[in-house]
This record gives C-alpha cells, structure tokens and sequence, in this order.
C-alpha cells in the first residue's frame, strides 16, 4: 500500500515538474543567456539546473519562489564551469539573434545590441554581477549570495564593470568625434 502511494505521489511530482519546466524553461535559457554570454553555455546551465531540480523537485517546489531557486542552480552551474575551464581558452562563435527585428524599434534595438557587446567584452563576474544588479534588479547582498562572495566584493564587480564600460564608451565618442 505504501508503495503504491509513494509511486503515485512520485508521477505527480513528475507531472508538476514537466508543467513547471514548460512553463518556465524560456525565462530560464533567456536569464542563463545574459549570464553567460554563450548560447550553449546558457543551455548546458539550465540543463544542469534542471537535472538537479528534476532530482529535489519535492524540496525545490516547497521554496517560497521555485523559479529563483532554480535561477540560483542556474548561476551555480555557471560558477561550476567556471571553476573547470577559466584557465582553458575557446573560441566562442557571435550569437545569433533570434528575435525579429520591429521596423520602429531598430534604434533601440541597435543601442541593446552596442550595450550587450560592451558588456560581452566584461570579465565573468563583473558580467554576471552587473547582469543580476540591472537586469535581475537584485540587491548587492542577493548578488553577493548569488555569487558566493561579499556583499562588498559584489559592489565591487558592478563598480569596476561601470568603470570599463564608461572608459570604453568615452574612448569611442572621442574617436567619432
């Protein structure tokens, strides 16, 4: 008897996992997308997220917030990667975009481009910092969990971020000018 509950209560947490997955899994890859810059990074982040989340979905689904649960597995991946290869070099392809392009909205959309390459050109953690604190809007001190690191070494990335973009962008108005 017990065990006949258990694998229907293990099919319904099956279930809610595949509907919760379905319904969350482009909001995941676009986050993951931003974070790490990588098309296939993104992906192989989220799938490792997803994987783990698959296996604790019981726990996972009992978080005040389950989408920010797995978004936290999602940059734990990307810090797992980054501990195995930042000594390793590749060469990464431009990434392709797949949004359609609005005839009234090519201005703005070729600012978010110039702005996306800027950021791309940024170290991992200042990227992944200034991508949670502006388009996250999360606090220096949810960075800094996020991150595993002060809240201070946090400020820090998006400070030293700003200060490279802001360098970089005055380099190129003079040089227009």
């Amino acid at each position: 008897m017990e065990a006949a509950l258990a694998a229907a209560e293990a099919h319904t947490s099956a279930i809610d996992f595949e509907l919760w997955v379905t319904e969350k899994s482009d909001a995941l890859l676009r986050f993951a997308y931003i974070l790490t810059g990588d098309v296939t990074l993104a992906e192989d982040a989220v799938q490792d997220a997803l994987t783990t989340a698959c296996a604790r979905w019981g726990r996972v689904s009992r978080a005040d917030d389950p989408e920010a649960y797995v978004k936290r597995m999602v940059v734990n991946a990307h810090i797992s990667w980054w501990r195995r290869f930042r000594r390793r070099e590749a060469p990464a392809a431009e990434p392709t975009r797949t949004a359609p392009a609005s005839p009234d909205g090519t201005a703005a959309r070729a600012d978010a481009e110039a702005v996306w390459a800027l950021c791309a050109t940024l170290p991992d953690r200042q990227r992944a910092a200034v991508v949670l604190r502006f388009y996250e809007e999360l606090s220096y001190a949810e960075i800094g969990v996020l991150l595993h690191c002060a809240e201070a070494t946090a400020r820090s990335h998006v400070h030293r971020a700003l200060g490279v973009l802001k360098n970089t962008l005055s380099k190129e108005g003079a040089e227009d000018a």
